[in-house]
C-alpha cells in the first residue's frame, strides 16, 4: 500500500511539472532605452536685443594739398609760398573721444539642431543707435617766415554711427540640451555721416585780416564685416535669452572738401584777387565693439515631431 502511494505521488509531481511547461511565459517586455529628446533648437525664431557700441578708431584726420599761388602777390615767390602755408596750417588730426551709444533693434533666424549637440544657423538684425555723434575742435597757428603773416586756423569734425545691421552664420554646441554656447560672424552693414569745417585768418596786419573757409559733408551706407560670439539659453519652451559679442568693421571713409581760398583785402597787391589756395580732404574709419542682451521667440516650425515609444 506504502508503494502504491508513493508511485501516485511521483506521477501526480511528472504531470503537474509538464503541464507547467505547457503554461505562457510571464516575463515581462524587454527594456528598452529611453529615445533621445526632440531636437529644441530647429527653426525659425526672432526677438529684440538691446545694449551699447562703441567706436574703437577715434582719429579724424584732415589734410591739406597747395593749389595756385598767384603770381601778383610777392608772397608767391616766398619759400615756403602761401599756399604751401595754406596747406601746411590746413593739416592735422583730431582725437573724436569714444564715440558710441545705446543701441536696441531686433532680429530673425533660423537654426538647425544635429547630432544632438550642435546647432548651425543664420541671423539677420538691425539696431538703431543713439547719442553715437560727438564734436572735436582744433586750432592752430603758422606763420610765414618771409612775411609777418600769422596764419590762424580753426578746425572742426564730428562723426556718427545712425544704425547698424548684420547677416551672419551661426556655428555652437550645446553645453546641456538648453545652453548654447556659439561663435558668429559674416556681413556688416551701417549709415555713417561726417562732417568738416575750417575756418581760417590770415593776420597780415591789424587791420587787414584775409579770411578762409572750407567744409565737407558725408552721408552714406557702408558695408563690411563682423565677428563674435555669445551665449542663449532655451529657459522656457519656445523662449531663449542670449548675451553676445561683436566686433564691427565698415572700413574708412575719406571725403574731399571745399578748396581753400585766400582772398585778398582792397588794400593788398592784387586786391579782390587770390592770394593762394589749398585742397583739404578728411579721413577716418567706422569701427568698434557691439554688447547686447536679447529675447527670442521660437516657433519651432521646422522641428521634426518627437518620438514615442510604443510597446
Amino acid at each position: 500500500m506504502h508503494k502504491i502511494a508513493l508511485s501516485a505521488l511521483a506521477l501526480t509531481m511528472t504531470v503537474g511539472s509538464a503541464l507547467a511547461a505547457d503554461l505562457p511565459s510571464r516575463k515581462g517586455p524587454p527594456v528598452l532605452p529611453p529615445p533621445p529628446p526632440p531636437p529644441l533648437w530647429t527653426g525659425f525664431y526672432v526677438g529684440l536685443n538691446a545694449g551699447g557700441t562703441w567706436s574703437n578708431s577715434n582719429n579724424i584726420t584732415y589734410a591739406s594739398f597747395p593749389g595756385g599761388c598767384n603770381v601778383g602777390f610777392p608772397g608767391c615767390a616766398a619759400v615756403p609760398n602761401s599756399s604751401q602755408l595754406l596747406a601746411a596750417v590746413s593739416t592735422g588730426n583730431i582725437n573724436n573721444g569714444n564715440q558710441g551709444g545705446f543701441i536696441g533693434g531686433g532680429q530673425i533666424g533660423y537654426n538647425w539642431q544635429f547630432y544632438n549637440s550642435f546647432v548651425v544657423g543664420v541671423e539677420a538684425d538691425i539696431q538703431g543707435v543713439a547719442a553715437s555723434r560727438r564734436n572735436a575742435i582744433s586750432s592752430a597757428a603758422l606763420q610765414n617766415p618771409s612775411f609777418t603773416n600769422l596764419l590762424v586756423q580753426t578746425t572742426s569734425v564730428s562723426r556718427s554711427l545712425d544704425y547698424i545691421g548684420t547677416v551672419r552664420g551661426r556655428l555652437g554646441w550645446l553645453a546641456t540640451p538648453t545652453l548654447l554656447i556659439y561663435g558668429t560672424g559674416g556681413l556688416a552693414y551701417g549709415g555713417v555721416s561726417l562732417n568738416y569745417g575750417s575756418v581760417g585768418t590770415e593776420l597780415r596786419d591789424a587791420s587787414l585780416p584775409n579770411s578762409y573757409f572750407s567744409a565737407a559733408t558725408f552721408s552714406d551706407t557702408r558695408v563690411g564685416w563682423t565677428a563674435g560670439g555669445g551665449v542663449e539659453w532655451m529657459f522656457w519652451p519656445n523662449w531663449s535669452a542670449k548675451v553676445e559679442y561683436l566686433y564691427y568693421d565698415l572700413g574708412s571713409v575719406t571725403v574731399a572738401g571745399s578748396p581753400l581760398v585766400n582772398i585778398g583785402g582792397p588794400a593788398s597787391a592784387v586786391p579782390g584777387g587770390t592770394y593762394s589756395s589749398a585742397f583739404p580732404q578728411v579721413t577716418t574709419r567706422f569701427n568698434g565693439n557691439i554688447v547686447r542682451a536679447g529675447l527670442n521667440y521660437h516657433f519651432n516650425w521646422g522641428a521634426p515631431a518627437p518620438v514615442v515609444a510604443k510597446y
